[in-house]
């Protein structure tokens, strides 16, 4: 389980998300960073220039703004023109189940047997779930995570998790898997509670395009302390509305 350090240092949390960012974006304007954080924009100018003097960033002159430098060992992951599409398209759904269930909602995608998290719309609340946007966690976990693998079959789940000398989960929790993609399955949507994160629980959802694939999950998140088993209900029927209708502004061929 991960845990904000205690005595976390701000300027360095804000140049590790820029980082996720470049990572994600492949470019980055001044403005754009220093919204993003919420700072100003000296104060991004000189994290960004940290960045590029420890080549995790260059600048393009040219079009003035900032791209992964060489320690960051690609620029954009595969598939990240198909991320920004998903973004653009299902940010005012995002944006509108926060403002419903007033908790926090993330968009992710599965990366293997991991998720990264897209893009995050925060609750208002003063104790609320922040940012994720750029973390990457076990899909076998989170909420969002496990609703995407219980789209797969059941031999594509073997091969992910069981193959190779090594395998990814042992056979024990690999049946504890398996039960939860069959209840996931049964009900069509998946719980994470506490499995990342100590005091946070999420809800989660496939979206699917209009050709029936599910392409990204969408996800509620919120201290245990409001998100009571009585919630549950509630907010999966919630969810499953604003996947609906979010799904109806996904064009064929995304998955």
């Amino acid at each position: 389980m991960k845990k904000e350090p205690p005595y976390a240092v701000a300027s360095v949390d804000n140049a590790l998300r820029l980082i996720h960012m470049l990572r994600d974006e492949g470019e980055l304007r001044l403005t754009d960073a220093a919204d993003a954080l919420g700072i100003g924009r000296s104060t991004a100018h000189r994290l960004l220039s940290m960045l590029v003097y420890r080549d995790f960033a260059r600048r393009d002159e040219t079009r003035r703004t900032y791209l992964p430098g060489a320690a960051l060992t690609a620029g954009p992951l595969p598939g990240q023109t198909r991320n920004q599409e998903l973004r653009r398209l299902l940010m005012p759904h995002l944006e509108r189940l926060c403002h419903q269930v007033e908790e926090s909602v993330n968009l992710m995608v599965r990366v293997g047997t991991h998720t990264r998290f897209l893009v995050t719309v925060e609750a208002q609340h003063v104790l609320h779930v922040g940012d994720r946007q750029g973390t990457v966690l076990p899909a076998h976990h989170s909420s969002g995570g496990k609703a995407l693998l219980a789209e797969l079959p059941d031999s594509h789940l073997a091969e992910l998790y069981r193959s190779g000398p090594e395998p990814v989960l042992a056979q024990a929790e690999f049946d504890r898997l398996t039960r939860d993609v069959a209840q996931i399955r049964r009900c069509g949507h998946a719980l994470n509670l506490e499995a990342t994160e100590a005091g946070i629980c999420a809800i989660g959802r496939v979206v699917r395009a209009k050709d029936g694939d599910a392409v990204a999950a969408v996800t509620i998140s919120a201290p245990t302390v409001r998100f009571p088993a009585r919630r549950i209900e509630t907010w999966a029927k919630v969810l499953a509305e604003s996947t609906a209708r979010a799904g109806r502004d996904l064009p064929s061929g995304l998955g």
